[in-house]
């Protein structure tokens, strides 16, 4: 029986087990988004998950939507980043980018040279985000053109090529959670009525584009998406998912890609993902829906065959060796909800690992 215990093969990629670090936003990265030595460390002691994806980074400048979060469309920060990867590979581990252009979600504040959020229309999400000057409502962001359409896709692209030079294994771009990808997707979001909206297929296009254009330059292997269907995360309203994301998977899947994230919302949303598991026929890999954070239970998802690699976010963050503790039935360190965004080490390095 195949266990989350076992090595897997990750289109070429090779996985000492079948466990990942989910992204999560820490909100600590350095000025100009450059990852810090904290960075590099709080990576390096989660390298014994079979993959660690990191927290969202930014393709281009105007695609930063939350304060301290890092890029990879600098030299800069590509420099940076490397000995990040470094200090994962030096433990064994492998990782990739995760890709995440905010769109609409952000706020002028957050960008540089007077930029403002961009979408898919000039459509405003509900609610706020943070800012160092406090809470602020979203605004309405800039409806892209056709040609910024394809100047971000390209901005995507670069961002993969920084990546692979910085030493990722690979990169994860963020189709999900109500950010820009997942912006096209959704018809409450993306009101557009030339070839990049209306209808499935058009509201597809620009995921299916970037992934395209990135397994273009860095390699399909290489190259993975991760999608949330009916995710109402950051004002989405997906009423019948199946059409849109089914018409997705079976664009990208003659690709050949590195996998597919799937992030479930509820216990319902089991029946999609069984589908679109039917119509990838590469590797998938799951955030399951859980009333809690992602606990031992999820194991069971690989040996009954219902993924391939299973991903834990808030608990593998406050127990840095997750794999060994999963082994032996625990005990867990208890997240900190206080520590997740911002600030020092406290919350972010000093979880303990197991015999401290």
């Amino acid at each position: 029986m195949t266990t989350a215990f076992d090595p897997f093969d990750l289109a070429g990629t090779q996985l000492a087990n079948r466990i990942a670090l989910a992204p999560m936003t820490r909100n600590r990265a350095g000025g100009n988004g450059i990852p810090t030595e904290l960075t590099a460390e709080y990576y390096a002691q989660r390298a014994s998950a079979g993959l660690v994806i990191t927290e969202g980074v930014q393709p281009s400048a105007v695609g930063q939507g939350y304060p301290r979060t890092p890029g990879l469309h600098s030299e800069e920060q590509t420099t940076a980043w490397r000995k990040v990867t470094d200090a994962v590979h030096d433990k064994g581990g492998r990782i990739f980018a995760q890709l995440l252009h905010s769109g609409r979600i952000g706020h002028p504040v957050l960008l540089p040279g007077g930029l403002v959020p961009v979408g898919p229309s000039a459509i405003a999400a509900t609610g706020q985000v943070f800012t160092d000057e406090g809470a602020k409502d979203f605004v309405t962001p800039h409806e892209l053109t056709d040609a910024e359409v394809r100047a971000t896709v390209a901005d995507f692209a670069a961002a993969a090529r920084n990546a692979v030079d910085a030493g990722f294994d690979g990169v994860e771009l963020h189709g999900a959670n109500g950010y820009l990808i997942h912006q096209f997707l959704a018809p409450n979001s993306n009101r557009r009525t030339d070839a990049w909206g209306g209808s499935d297929e058009d509201r597809i296009r620009f995921a299916v584009e970037t992934v395209r254009a990135v397994a273009a330059e860095i390699g399909a292997a290489r190259t993975a998406i991760r999608l949330s269907p009916g995710n109402p995360y950051n004002d989405i309203d997906e009423p019948a998912p199946q059409a849109t994301y089914s018409a997705l998977v079976q664009a990208v899947e003659p690709l050949g890609l590195a996998y597919l994230h799937l992030v479930e919302s509820t216990a319902d949303d089991r029946t999609l993902t069984e589908t679109l598991r039917k119509q990838f026929n590469g590797t998938l890999v799951l955030n399951p829906a859980t009333e809690g954070p992602t606990g031992p239970e999820a194991l069971a998802l690989v040996e009954e065959g219902v993924a391939d690699v299973v991903a834990y976010g808030a608990l593998f963050l406050a127990n840095p060796d997750l794999p060994e503790r999963l082994r032996a039935g625990g005990p867990y360190n208890t997240p900190d909800r206080a520590t997740f965004y911002g600030g020092d080490h406290r919350g972010y390095t000093d979880y303990p690992v197991l015999g401290e």
